[in-house]
């Protein structure tokens, strides 16, 4: 049997990619493709690809010429693949011709005619949807956003609101304009990051949905489970996009290592422990350290932790318990969870003020990850066994601040009409309300 592997994004399938798999199933008998993760182009700087890997997965396989999907995770996989897969004949576009010579050492290369007059570029640009963006709340993560959007394709900053009017002011781009209200940046926009201290989120992105705005929501979203199913079910309801801006949700590094965890490498997950602290001077700490706003280990930092072991071990936990330690104002320096689920445990702590190291290790019934701090932005992590040989270990590219990777996912999701993210769907976002909530009520909850 004739092995012919091709590969490729595969975005916004077209006539030029049906042809190029109809023309590479003719070389042989057996056709693979290896379609790129979102990872991989986000490592070449492709921040516009406009479909997900599953998406695109699915595209390629309705073709009806493809035997068999793989995905294209890292540089060099290409010789990995031809010697793995006993290949005979590598296949791709005449727009490559010459760079892949270097793999006739190992299989054939033939380089295939391109369709004139159609790419997934040009269709890009032909649909081309600008999303206008309207941020409100103009602190610390705002600033980091608007030089990240720079490098989104299909977004613009719009508009800008803060009750200071001097930092929307200071802040605003080229472009865009100072709103007067937080009602008049709504209306003159078609999606709204929202910035500002928590306890604003719930009635601004609720004002947000009603107005016909999809949402971007800083992290934690709401402290209340029941404000959360609520905006979930008003954005579903409306036909908009409300995402919770966890950039570690959308990390690449991440989400590869939840993707490898659930693909059973590590067997079986029975633990999860996860830490963050920042420890930081009180002067530097005045709104994290401020009851009025919400301040705290918890609320601040809570929902990193807790989303790996709501993306490994799922939103129906049997139990938890809550340790804290407050300052002189009532708020928590420290704080660490125990979740019970009715096969696994995990745990999380944090601290404002109190220094733990902060790293993420998750305990399978075969090995287990390692991933060193700062986990939440990680670019490298570690699959560990009791035979050293065979622990594995994992590099990506992470572009600081890293919230160009939450804000293409956000719009993403809106010019492909898909109402939630699977990097964190409202489920997840929920439980972790729940949490919150959980804390405020002091439900499990022990002063250390």
């Amino acid at each position: 049997m004739k092995k012919v592997i091709t590969y490729g994004t595969y975005d916004l399938l077209h006539e030029g990619h049906v042809n190029l798999l109809r023309r590479a199933k003719e070389l042989g008998d057996y056709l693979i493709v290896g379609v790129t993760n979102d990872s991989f182009d986000r490592d070449r700087g492709k921040l516009n690809v406009r479909n997900n890997v599953l998406e695109r997965v699915e595209a390629v396989k309705a073709t009806g010429f493809v035997d068999q999907v793989i995905i294209e995770d890292y540089v060099g996989q290409k010789i990995d693949d031809i010697l793995k897969y006993d290949v005979d004949v590598f296949a791709i576009g005449s727009d490559w011709e010459g760079k892949f010579d270097y793999l006739k050492e190992f299989c054939d290369v033939v380089y295939l005619p391109r369709t004139e007059g159609v790419s997934s570029t040009m269709l890009r640009a032909e649909s081309e949807t600008i999303v206008r963006l309207g941020i409100v709340g103009c602190g610390r993560i705002a600033r980091r956003l608007v030089a990240e959007s720079q490098k989104v394709d299909a977004v613009r900053i719009e508009a800008l609101y803060d009750t200071a009017a001097e930092a929307a002011a200071e802040l605003c781009p080229e472009g865009a304009r100072v709103a007067s209200s937080f009602e008049e940046l709504v209306e003159s926009v078609d999606a709204v990051y929202i910035a500002t201290p928590h306890l604003m989120h719930y009635t601004q992105a609720k004002y947000a949905l009603e107005h016909g705005c999809h949402v971007l929501c800083e992290t934690p979203m709401v402290l209340s489970e029941a404000h959360a199913k609520e905006l979930f079910a008003l954005a579903e309801e409306r036909g908009l996009v409300l995402v919770e801006a966890n950039k570690t949700a959308y990390c690449p590094a991440f989400n590869h290592l939840i993707t490898l965890i659930k693909s059973g490498l590590i067997g079986d997950v029975v633990g999860i422990d996860a830490s963050e602290s920042k420890l930081w001077g009180r002067d530097k700490l005045r709104r994290e350290l401020d009851p009025k706003q919400a301040g705290g280990s918890i609320y601040e930092m809570g929902s990193y932790p807790l989303l790996p072991i709501v993306r490994l071990l799922g939103t129906e936990y049997e139990n938890i318990n809550l340790y804290s330690r407050l300052n002189d104002d009532g708020v928590d320096v420290y704080t660490r969870g125990i979740v019970r689920y009715k096969s696994a445990v995990a745990s999380f702590q944090l601290g404002l003020g109190v220094k733990t190291e902060g790293n993420l290790v998750i305990s399978g019934t075969k090995g287990y990850a390692y991933v060193p701090s700062p986990w939440w932005k990680t670019d490298y992590f570690e699959l560990r066994y009791e035979d050293q040989n065979e622990n594995k270990k994992y590099f990506y590219k992470w572009d600081e601040p890293g919230l160009r990777y939450e804000l293409q996912e956000f719009v993403a999701c809106i010019i492909n009409h898909r109402l939630t993210s699977a990097r964190l769907r409202p489920q997840e976002s929920i439980a972790m309300a729940r949490v919150m909530q959980q804390f405020t009520d002091r439900i499990n909850f022990f002063e250390l």
